[in-house]
């Protein structure tokens, strides 16, 4: 479980292919040691087991599964991501509760710079529009942030300067995917009352 504040980031240096999914391997400046194997990272907001790490650079297998729902299919060499470890019990939860079960991915149509924040307009999927509400909370590249609009393909959302320079959000441009979790809380209660209907 993790909370969708983003502290770090990481350089992808290496793809190994498999017949059923990948093996990525992320550089990073987080402190992990032999110990730490086994511990879940939301890498751009998909929860991956750490398999192996040495020399700052740690190693996760992805099943095709996670590929087909992720913007991870178009994962390159030297693209940066953003990591988050797992929160820890007494942990101060500052953004919202994100599992890293990514649903989908989404367009960026634009991107507008007012004042000193952005305002990222997104497409997604008509399946995925439909659990999408104004306000709630939404969870791009692992990092948790506010709905501002319901848009006709998709919603907007604000970035402040502070999580704009701390994120890839500032290396994301027109026509970038992104991956997309909906706030657990907005799926679950909707599932709920479409089940009593």
């Amino acid at each position: 479980m993790f909370n969708g504040i983003i502290f770090n980031k990481g350089l992808i240096t290496k793809i190994s292919k498999r017949s059923k999914g990948i093996n990525i391997f992320v550089k990073s400046d987080l402190k992990l040691t032999n110990k730490d194997i086994g511990v879940s990272i939301a890498c751009d907001g998909v929860c991956l087991t750490l398999i192996t790490i040495k020399k700052r650079i740690m190693e996760f297998y992805l099943s095709n599964e996670t590929v087909k729902r992720s913007k991870f299919k178009f994962l390159k060499i030297k693209d940066l991501i953003n990591l988050e470890l797992p929160l820890k019990y007494g942990q101060k939860i500052s953004g919202h509760i994100c599992q890293g079960h990514v649903d989908t991915t989404g367009k960026v149509l634009s991107i507008k710079k007012v004042d000193k924040s952005y305002i990222f307009d997104f497409e997604i999927n008509s399946k995925e529009r439909r659990n999408i509400i104004e306000k709630a909370s939404i969870c791009i590249n692992g990092i948790s942030l506010t709905i501002s609009k319901k848009t006709k393909k998709g919603f907007q959302i604000w970035v402040i300067p502070h999580t704009f320079k701390l994120t890839n959000l500032s290396k994301v441009n027109k026509g970038s995917l992104v991956n997309i979790e909906i706030d657990i809380l907005s799926k679950y209660v909707k599932n709920f009352f479409h089940e009593k209907k």
